[in-house]
This record gives structure tokens, C-alpha cells and sequence, in this order.
């Protein structure tokens, strides 16, 4: 726990401040961080479809309102978080914890397996038929 702790320190000082973290925009919004290990790092990262098998820590941002009026802030809350924290991250992420973030992010997500991924979609599903959320597009 000392160890862990330690590097949370660390990282704390190289944490970003910006305007994205300076409040959140509802009392429903946060940003969840899970932790990564045991089973996740005794698997190499091509013997699945994740690859950041490396990885200690899972992050969410969520903003929430139950107005929809303030969907717009929300979206941009969120997408400022991200960009302040993404220099500090492995550059990728977790598929079944992105919303619309578009084909390079998803190709990021799955790193080196992305093409192996995407001769398989090709093989099962050539006509893209299973398209939505986090699409793997057909080699």
C-alpha cells in the first residue's frame, strides 16, 4: 500500500489544472478511477482484444445533468477533463467505457490487436451489420 501510495503522490504533482477540473458542472458529474490488476495483468495484451494489460488504472468521466438544457456544457466539462488528463495517460482506453468518441479513439483502445480485430469483422460480419457504439469497420 506504501508503494501505491507513493506513486499516487507522485502522479498528484504532475496532476493538470485547468478549467475542466475547476468545479464540476452538476452535482451528478464525477470522474471514477478503477483500479487495474490481479487476472487483467496475468494476461498478455494480444491474447485478447485489451491490450492495456499494463495498465494500473481505469478512468470515467461522467457528466451528468437531469436538465437538457445543459447537455452542451456538460459534453464540453467532459471533453476539456479528458484532454487535461490524456497527456498522462497509456493514450488509449476501455471500449465499454466510451460513449461517441470516434474510430481513432476505438483504434486506439485496441492498440495493436485492431487489425487482427478487423480481419475477424470481416470473416463474421463483412457487411458491417453490427456497426453500433465502438465499431471495429471490416478489414
Amino acid at each position: 500500500m506504501r508503494r501505491l501510495n507513493a506513486r499516487l503522490n507522485a502522479a498528484s504533482d504532475s496532476y493538470p489544472t485547468s478549467s475542466a477540473m475547476a468545479g464540476l458542472p452538476s452535482l451528478h458529474s464525477t470522474m471514477h478511477l478503477y483500479p487495474i490488476n490481479g487476472a487483467a495483468h496475468r494476461v498478455a495484451k494480444g491474447d485478447t482484444a485489451w491490450s492495456f494489460r499494463d495498465a494500473n488504472f481505469a478512468e470515467v468521466i461522467v457528466g451528468v445533468d437531469p436538465d437538457p438544457a445543459n447537455n452542451s456544457g456538460l459534453i464540453k466539462w467532459a471533453r476539456d477533463y479528458w484532454s487535461a488528463l490524456h497527456p498522462l495517460s497509456a493514450g488509449g482506453g476501455y471500449v465499454n467505457m466510451m460513449m461517441d468518441e470516434g474510430e481513432d479513439t476505438v483504434k486506439a483502445a485496441y492498440r495493436d490487436n485492431y487489425p487482427r480485430l478487423a480481419a475477424i469483422k470481416k470473416a463474421v460480419d463483412p457487411g458491417n451489420l453490427f456497426r453500433i457504439n465502438q465499431n471495429i469497420k471490416p478489414a
